[in-house]
């Protein structure tokens, strides 16, 4: 996780609307440290940069130790073909205020090799997160 945050606020009392989506909805934190609000969640991004083959899917699932803090983290696949910088999505479950540390892990990525590759990879479709440079938010 890198050093670049998105923290969810309610200070502008925007809607959260995928189709219309307001970045005033964060508050953007550049640290070594952030903290999360009770019951809700901030953005950042992964360090690495990935490739995905077009015979690999991946899967990005959450480490334990931040699980048994009430944080979780939410991520799509990454497509065969999609590459770019990973925006995590790390909720604080919990009713405190959750710290979490840039420049370490908090999620892992499992790697699943095909034995044919897609018909029709990420980069055929032209995705709309192909190639994102840093934390992205949602696009229509």
């Amino acid at each position: 996780m890198a050093d670049e945050f998105k923290v969810f606020t309610n200070i502008n009392s925007t809607v959260v609307d995928p189709k219309n989506f307001d970045s005033r909805s964060f508050v953007d934190v550049k640290s070594d440290v952030c903290i999360i609000p009770p019951n809700s969640f901030a953005l950042s991004r992964t360090v690495e940069y990935f490739r995905i083959p077009r015979d690999v899917l991946t899967v990005c699932v959450g480490k334990s130790t931040y699980a048994r803090c009430g944080l979780i983290v939410n991520v799509t696949p990454f497509e065969p073909e999609w590459e770019g910088f990973v925006t995590l999505e790390i909720s604080n479950t919990t009713p405190l205020p959750a710290k979490v540390y840039a420049n370490e892990g908090i999620a892992q990525v499992l790697f699943f090799q095909s034995d044919e590759t897609c018909e029709v990879s990420y980069a055929d479709k032209q995705g709309k997160y192909q190639r994102q440079q840093g934390l992205t938010l949602p696009k229509l």
